[in-house]
């Protein structure tokens, strides 16, 4: 096993991931955030301008809560670590991604601003949902079940879950079976750390070592752990990985890619308390957007068509 890096090969270890727009969420004790990334495309100004126009629709406007109609303003939470959806920037109120873009479009036929938030992790964003700090977070964010019982989804994106691994994937990791005994990193409360620990009880049973899970705050971090050699591979969404790959520049790749993981169809979308109005506007401003291009467009721009819905749909997440 690998001795823990110093706390100054750890500094320069983070600098390298950021170097490289591994971008490190904006919170209140983090100072300020790496520069902001470009899309996987090229991203930037050049492609922002190839976007649908969006008009207003005066009768999805109606629908919104009479707080949000008369401040003509939704809040969004993130995290802004998630890219290439969510990606926080410098000045630590800033947001870049598919999520942004398409947040953006969402505030133009609803005919109010999305005030983007960034806080620390999942769990805070749905616990301030919950206690009506903010009115939603776009997420993406997983849709399961046990998190149906006190939030809806309005779901855009399917999704898959792999593991990035150093190149050459030196511990031959093929699927969630291969991890007994290797140090797998996660983000702490998300759905893949519960996978790992339920895989690593497995492990256990048939008599193997128990998975070592490294559970982390953020998606940089996590990276940073499989690049340093504290991690053997980072468990999580192929989207957000996909780009981290790309930017390791040669250093990782993917593994366990066209396996279920543990996973059945895997839903992420909008979150809103539940029985919020909220939902019902969002659907229809969705399929609104989808209908009009500017979805498919966003999506396109982003490298994540792949991962498009022909449709959104309310809660069709299942049990991980």
């Amino acid at each position: 096993m690998n001795a823990a890096p110093s706390r100054r090969t750890r500094r320069a270890l983070l600098a390298a991931v950021t170097a490289v727009a591994l971008a490190c969420p904006a919170l209140a004790s983090c100072g300020a955030n790496p520069p902001q990334a470009e899309g996987i495309t090229g991203g930037g100004a050049a492609n922002a301008a190839k976007q649908p126009t969006v008009t207003e629709d005066a009768a999805l406007h109606a629908l919104l809560p009479a707080k949000n109609r008369s401040s003509g303003t939704l809040v969004s939470v993130n995290s802004g670590s998630f890219p290439p959806y969510e990606i926080a920037g410098s000045d630590g109120r800033s947001l870049t991604g598919a999520s942004a873009d398409l947040g953006t479009a969402l505030g133009q036929v609803l005919g109010v601003k999305v005030e983007n938030v960034t806080v620390d992790g999942l769990p805070s964003q749905l616990t301030g949902i919950k206690a009506q700090r903010y009115d939603f977070a776009l997420g993406p964010v997983g849709d399961f079940k046990d998190r149906q019982g006190a939030n809806d989804f309005v779901d855009w994106v399917r999704e898959f879950v792999v593991f990035a691994v150093p190149k050459g994937n030196p511990k031959k990791i093929g699927s969630v079976a291969d991890t007994c005994g290797l140090r797998i990193a996660v983000m702490g409360g998300g759905s893949a750390e519960g996978v790992i620990k339920k895989q690593s009880a497995t492990c256990v049973g048939a008599g193997k070592p128990a998975v070592q899970v490294q559970s982390y705050k953020d998606q940089p971090s996590s990276v940073l752990a499989v690049r340093s050699g504290r991690a053997d591979a980072f468990f999580s969404s192929q989207s957000p990985l996909t780009y981290f790959v790309t930017q390791a520049k040669g250093q990782l790749e993917l593994a366990g890619t066209g396996k279920p993981n543990g996973f059945s169809d895997l839903y992420q979308g909008a979150v809103v308390a539940k029985g919020s109005p909220l939902r019902d506007v969002l659907l229809k401003a969705f399929d609104k957007l989808i209908a009009d291009g500017v979805y498919t467009s966003v999506m396109k721009k982003w490298g994540l068509s792949d991962n498009s819905l022909d449709k959104p749909g309310v809660n069709l997440g299942g049990a991980a």
